[in-house]
């Protein structure tokens, strides 16, 4: 079915369609006016034409979630139709703008991390839905080296890495891992500002959720990491603070030890996998524009190698790849985008 086709089939053929802004996927989204009521409509219907195989199953997940997420009281797009093998969904529009816009416009951050920190307690206190696909040491690993290894390293070391490293990387990975494995929840895996957006409801719920459709089973420090330690924008100390304090305060059967040393593996695992993941869009994907948040990325993931749960990673990077190597790719490819 065509986006044409399936609005029309849900009385919205004659609705206002307004393009928000992309995301890294191949999923774009249009904000619906004039039809029955205020929607959006989601579209994978050009990476559905070309074979996508992630497509039908990224929308089946939504799905699945977003009924999870709404039976616990939280604010998660109701889907009001889906034809998941056209990669066509129509969700509720849960309104705009979202924190990310509000903070770019120059709102106080504090309320808005405090709010969005009381939310992911009330997620993660609850338990996950059945089948989420596991986010931890082995995946976590596995993704690491997808970007790092096949992107980042021939770019910024002008040679593939030898099986001996991609042993050692993946090693080092697991060993900093294995710690945290088993005694998770539900991680939403994208859980920052550009994914949260206020709702005009009380407590937990006054936060939308969406972009969800990745959670997986794993460790609730992941997600505090992606909203304390953005990779898109600097987050103050005394807010990261703050909004840690009321995440903890809202789980208090936490260990906190074992919470902290958590929270620096996860983010040397993000934080490396997401510096390598801006060089893969660049060099595959033709978005040089992500670069610009490579810095951040290693600075963060320097933060992290200081705690001592992240001293296998940390023991890798120092053997091979020395403080002063990383960063962005000084490459022509790279030279010639920045241009």
């Amino acid at each position: 079915m065509t986006p044409d086709a399936f609005l029309a089939a849900h009385g919205y053929a004659g609705a206002l369609r307004a393009p928000l802004p992309g995301d890294a996927g191949h999923r774009r989204y249009l904000r619906l006016s004039g039809g029955p009521r205020p929607a959006l409509l989601m579209d994978g219907s050009g990476a559905a034409a070309v074979g996508l195989p992630s497509v039908e199953a990224d929308l089946r997940a939504f799905m699945n979630i977003a009924a999870h997420l709404r039976g616990l009281g939280l604010s998660a797009p109701e889907v009001i139709a889906a034809d998941p093998p056209a990669g066509l969904m129509l969700l509720e529009d849960l309104g705009e703008p979202t924190h990310a816009a509000l903070l770019d416009g120059g709102a106080d951050p504090m309320p808005l991390y405090l709010a969005a920190a009381e939310a992911l307690a009330a997620l993660h206190a609850a338990p996950p839905p059945p089948g989420l696909p596991a986010w931890e040491g082995e995946a976590m690993a596995r993704a690491a080296a997808a970007t790092f290894l096949e992107w980042w390293w021939p770019a910024a070391m002008g040679a593939e890495p030898t099986p001996a490293q991609r042993e050692g990387f993946h090693a080092a990975l697991r060993a900093m891992l294995a710690p945290f494995e088993g005694a998770g929840g539900f991680v939403h895996r994208d859980f920052f500002p550009a994914n949260l957006l206020p709702v005009n409801r009380e407590g937990p719920a006054g936060v939308g959720i969406i972009d969800f459709q990745d959670a997986g089973h794993g460790h609730p420090a992941y997600d505090l990491v992606s909203l304390l330690q953005d990779a898109r924008r600097d987050v103050a100390p005394e807010v990261r603070a703050a909004a840690t304090a009321r995440y903890m305060e809202a789980r208090p059967g936490l260990d906190r030890a074992e919470f902290e040393a958590a929270t620096a593996a996860m983010a040397a695992q993000r934080h490396l996998r997401v510096a390598a993941l801006w060089v893969r869009l660049d060099r595959r994907d033709g978005k040089p524009h992500y670069l610009i948040h490579g810095p951040r990325c290693w600075r963060l993931l320097g933060e992290a190698l200081r705690h001592p749960a992240t001293a296998p990673l940390a023991a890798f990077l120092d053997e091979h790849v020395p403080p002063a190597r990383r960063a962005n790719p000084i490459t022509p490819a790279a030279t010639e985008h920045a241009a």
